[in-house]
């Protein structure tokens, strides 16, 4: 009868020494265990059935050698039929409820790992999605899935594990060393003193495969970065315009093989941990058959006695060695734990209202008052750990916006100019709180935006960059995702709004079609088109484009304009502008430099002017003039 607590416990064992020697050099940071007993507590009910089980489970392990030895001793040696018959089926029973019990614990484990794992990784990715865009640019991708997935399940892993090794191998190895020695003492000592050569080199093995696993790790990172970067749409592109095949064949099979290298190293080191274990445990029995053997010779033992003892052996040295390591479980527990709250601890720059007020009913006036705007720095929305970094640069925060003070009346466009880096996108992304103002205050009809909720204001303002997002989805859910509730009549209104339609219809099928990575089964101008669609799906009151037509073509440019008349009508709008034709049509322009407005009034007035405006248009707007018909 083979008990989850004997190669099972073996193989726990090998997990927790191959974690990173680190971790128990580490200081557990002051209230992390209450912090991880809070998660549990709602599986409290769960939690005792499970150690029930397993503290059930452990002593039904335990009294099989002793049925055995009755058999052997009470039955056969006195040809008592009836006895071995009897003591048979109870073995045969205890098997059976072994392996329910194990089934029970698997399930109920099963429950509270995959519980525990959803509960973290809903938590995480909530607050995750909480955190302001500078997070986003400053974080690896990869860092952030890496702690949703491994991480998370690390943490589970470790949680449940330590829970039922503590119980089930404590109860396993108390009982049954307790009967050992009440069988024979001096059978039990001898058989025991192997332990401590097999546990001092098994350690030592445990710290080389705890090196060898965190590269392997850091290797198999290095492997799966090269493999995104050239297999993301992006930079297969750039792999097919620039690269070397050869070249960059020799790249991945330079970290390939590496990961290679250390997998065999690992396979050999574990292969020899477990032919030590196995070693030992073979070693410790022949010794136990052999003084035994000698005392049964002497009448000193029954032979039923030591071969129970022999079957206690085949099973104690997993649980022994899993026991000797449960502080490296602990600790491997609280690390993954602490990388998790690392994250939740970072606190959101962009935070809900305590008392939110509603945003005002019909045209809206977008109003800046005296604001000024510095960036964060590094420490205040990102960590070390997610940049990959050793330490965060200290920049400390840098001012980007100066005492900017204007109006955009309602049912008006406003238009933002200047040159590259002047802080145009970062005034249009106060508007809808990307990020907050410094000082000052953006408002609307004079609320506040940061007393309004998120949601409130997202679903009254709209926006469009210069290179629009599409998810990896059909074309239909994209453009859903604006108002997920609309008609599929209300989403063909908005694509013909925005000037595809026509196009999506003569698609085989149609808002079934599938855009791709980014959207990049559609061309520029169509990406534009299907964003804009999905902006007046939404129908905000208040649009901002971030040079919506930029790197578009003639043709492209001039339906996307079309569609962006069709947006912007009856609309208060802040565009940020790059084509005159857009600028011409704008009931006030202004000019942005250095993070100050310098300049402002209508396209004739600023020309009269002469300042930077006139400078913009002579550089950058003065090509545009034939092309001016919309």
């Amino acid at each position: 009868m083979m008990s989850m607590h004997g190669g099972g416990g073996a193989r726990m064992g090998m997990r927790s020494m191959t974690r990173n020697r680190d971790i128990l050099e580490r200081r557990v940071a002051p209230g992390t265990l209450k912090r991880i007993l809070e998660f549990a507590r709602q599986y409290r009910r769960q939690l005792s059935v499970f150690l029930a089980a397993v503290v059930l489970d452990a002593v039904v392990t335990s009294v099989a050698p002793l049925l055995l030895r009755a058999i052997i001793d009470q039955g056969i040696a006195q040809r008592r039929e009836g006895l071995v018959i009897g003591l048979a089926l109870a073995t045969a029973g205890l098997a059976v409820a072994d392996a329910g019990l194990s089934l029970v614990e698997r399930r109920i484990s099963s429950r509270i790992g995959e519980g525990l794992i959803f509960d973290l990784r809903s938590r995480v990715f909530r607050h995750i999605q909480q955190m302001p865009v500078a997070f986003f640019s400053r974080t690896q991708t990869g860092a952030l899935i890496s702690r949703l997935n491994n991480d998370v399940i690390g943490a589970q892993q470790a949680f449940t594990d330590l829970f039922s090794n503590v119980v089930g191998n404590v109860v396993l190895l108390a009982i049954t060393l307790g009967v050992m020695l009440t069988l024979s003492w001096q059978i039990t000592l001898v058989a025991l003193f192997l332990l401590p050569v097999f546990l001092l080199p098994a350690r030592r093995v445990g710290r080389r495969l705890g090196g060898m696993f965190q590269q392997g790790m850091e290797l198999n990172a290095e492997m799966n970065m090269v493999m995104t970067e050239r297999f993301n749409v992006a930079g297969a592109t750039v792999v097919k315009l620039y690269g070397r095949p050869e070249e960059e064949a020799g790249h991945f099979d330079n970290r390939a093989s590496r990961v290679r290298d250390i997998g065999v190293r690992q396979a050999v080191y574990q292969r020899f941990f477990f032919i030590a274990l196995g070693l030992v445990a073979s070693l410790a029995t022949a010794f136990a058959y052999g003084f035994g053997g000698v005392e049964v010779l002497h009448g000193a033992l029954p032979v039923g006695t030591v071969i129970a003892i022999t079957a206690y052996l085949t099973r104690i040295y997993g649980p022994l060695t899993q026991v000797s390591n449960l502080h490296i479980d602990y600790m491997s527990a609280i690390v993954s734990f602490e990388r998790l709250f690392e994250v939740l601890d970072l606190e959101p720059m962009i935070k809900e209202p305590a008392e939110a007020r509603a945003v005002p009913e019909g045209p809206l006036k977008v109003s800046f008052s005296h604001v000024n705007f510095d960036y964060p720095g590094a420490e205040e929305v990102s960590l070390a750990s997610l940049e990959a970094v050793a330490t965060l640069e200290r920049t400390g925060r840098v001012r980007v916006l100066h005492d900017v003070s204007f109006e955009v009346a309602p049912g008006t466009m406003t238009a933002l100019v200047g040159p590259s880096g002047a802080g145009k996108s970062t005034i249009s992304s106060l508007v809808t709180r990307l990020y907050d103002v410094a000082d000052g205050a953006v408002e609307m009809n004079g609320v506040d935006v940061r007393e309004m909720r998120l949601a409130d204001l997202n679903g009254v303002v709209g926006v469009v960059t210069q290179d629009s997002h599409l998810f990896h989805d059909t074309l239909g859910a994209n453009v859903l995702y604006a108002r997920p509730e609309a008609t599929e009549a209300e989403v063909w209104a908005a694509l013909d709004a925005a000037q595809i339609g026509d196009l999506v219809r003569t698609l085989p099928l149609g808002l079934e079609t599938v855009v791709g990575e980014r959207g990049y089964r559609l061309s520029g101008g169509e990406k534009q088109r299907v964003a804009l669609a999905r902006l007046m799906l939404k129908s905000p009151r208040v649009v901002v484009l971030d040079e919506a037509t930029a790197h578009l073509d003639n043709e492209s440019e001039l339906l996307v304009q079309r569609a962006l008349e069709e947006s912007l009508r009856d609309r208060t709008s802040l565009v940020i502008a790059h084509r005159l034709s857009t600028i011409r049509r704008a009931d006030q322009i202004l000019v942005v430099e250095q993070g100050r407005i310098v300049e402002r009034g209508t396209h004739d007035e600023l020309l009269d002017l002469g300042g930077l405006y006139r400078d913009l248009y002579l550089t950058q707007f003065a090509g545009d003039e034939p092309s001016e018909a919309i």
